[in-house]
């Protein structure tokens, strides 16, 4: 959940732990309550990711960031779309014919924002921030994720201050659910 370092090197070595899970279920061959445990997994991994990101991030690219505003605008209707198509999968049978087609498109989109945010935003926001200002980014990204919800919430708000206000509560009720259900500890 937390890897250390700057902003940057945290949400990296994040985006590189979606791909590998992306490549699981690529390579997965059955079904059943094995696809569903990955899907947890990877829904778990990008509501935190999400949120954090949300929290801490694109409130620094809209402070630090020459047309920051249009670029965190964008980045957040791009989680929107994949909150939506994650909670879609919740809500899915693993034996759905809609399954795959979906689990492709969430890649697609996740790879393609992960591809923008580190090509264009991360270089942008390197050049725009301090070492210290990115530290501290990181640092605050890591806390997020510890208390950031594990299931999609489409309806919750993205931006601050409600975001940051609501957050934690819907992860304390999601960990609590998950802890009862089991999952997530595959």
């Amino acid at each position: 959940m937390g890897h250390g370092g700057n902003v940057i090197e945290e949400l990296m070595t994040d985006h590189r732990e979606v791909e590998e899970m992306f490549g699981r279920l690529r390579a997965m061959t059955g079904r059943g309550q094995e696809l569903r445990d990955l899907i947890d997994e990877v829904t778990i991994e990008l509501v935190r990711h999400s949120v954090a990101e949300e929290e801490y991030l694109y409130p620094a690219v809209r402070k630090h960031i020459r047309g920051g505003d249009s670029l965190a605008d964008r980045e957040i209707e791009d989680h929107s779309q994949v909150e939506r198509m994650l909670k879609q999968l919740e809500e899915m049978d693993t034996d759905d014919a809609g399954m795959g087609p979906l689990l492709q498109q969430l890649m697609d989109e996740v790879s393609a924002h992960v591809q923008d945010e580190e090509e264009n935003l991360f270089p942008k926001l390197s050049l725009a921030c301090s070492g210290d200002t990115l530290n501290d980014l990181g640092n605050k990204i890591r806390r997020a994720k510890a208390m950031a919800p594990t299931r999609p919430h489409p309806s919750a708000p993205d931006t601050p201050p409600a975001n940051k206000i609501l957050a934690p509560g819907a992860g304390l009720v999601d960990r609590a659910r998950d802890l009862v259900t089991g999952r997530g500890r595959s």
